[in-house]
């Protein structure tokens, strides 16, 4: 299956050189480029992307409202967003994830990082990355809503969560993938993926990188201070 990667990004020599990385893999295809956000959305629609990586500053509609938008249209449910950034990291990209962005790239990363990124995203099993951003979400995570962090409405949500899908849910907002965690709890990778699923299902998140995002806003995973 060729993945379908639409481009977002107000530079033309950016967006050019993505076009010949992506282009250049045999399983990937660049479907159309856009220079602002309202250009992305519409795109999304029209060019069936699988995948878009999208700026976060942008003129007019900036990635922020573009990745709201394109996650609350049904039509588009299929569709991930992987925000691009300088890696100056902000608040703007913890509200993106909350928006329904995969996760977040720097676009200084190796050029593997970003094709496996794509294809992670794709799969629909999107995990953030590089690894070591997560540590980073968590902190701006804390810092919103509420003296600690803690959305009320998140918390009261996990109480649909058996025990092991809980545990599960913290081992997934530690970053560890479903070897790792099957590794961990002395369950097959199978069994892991399974309450991965049904976890996102009962708390209505897109991917992994929203079950983080739920872990840290419901409290049920803390920010390390070290």
């Amino acid at each position: 299956m060729t993945i379908r990667v639409l481009l977002a990004d107000d530079q033309a020599l950016l967006r050019s050189a993505f076009r010949v990385l992506v282009d250049s893999e045999p399983d990937m295809e660049v479907v159309g480029e856009a220079s602002d956000g309202a250009e992305a959305v519409r795109l999304a629609q029209e060019s069936g992307a699988d995948v878009v990586l999208m700026d976060i500053r942008m003129p007019g509609t900036d990635g922020l409202a573009a990745t709201r938008l394109i996650s609350a249209d049904p039509s588009l449910a299929r569709v991930r967003v992987v925000i691009l950034t300088t890696f100056e990291v902000d608040d703007y990209v913890v509200q993106a994830l909350r928006a329904g962005a995969s996760g977040f790239l720097g676009k200084g990363s190796e050029p593997e990082e970003l094709l496996n990124a794509i294809r992670v995203a794709a799969g629909g099993d999107a995990l953030l990355s590089p690894v070591a951003t997560k540590g980073l979400i968590a902190r701006f995570l804390a810092q919103g809503g509420g003296d600690d962090g803690r959305d009320p409405a998140r918390s009261d949500r996990l109480d649909a969560l058996t025990g092991r899908e809980r545990e599960v849910l913290v081992q997934v907002a530690g970053g560890h993938s479903n070897d790792e965690i099957a590794e961990r709890l002395e369950v097959s990778p199978l069994t892991v993926k399974t309450h991965v699923n049904r976890a996102m299902a009962k708390l209505g998140a897109r991917d992994r990188a929203q079950l983080v995002v739920i872990a840290y806003e419901s409290g049920l995973v803390r920010p390390r201070t070290d």
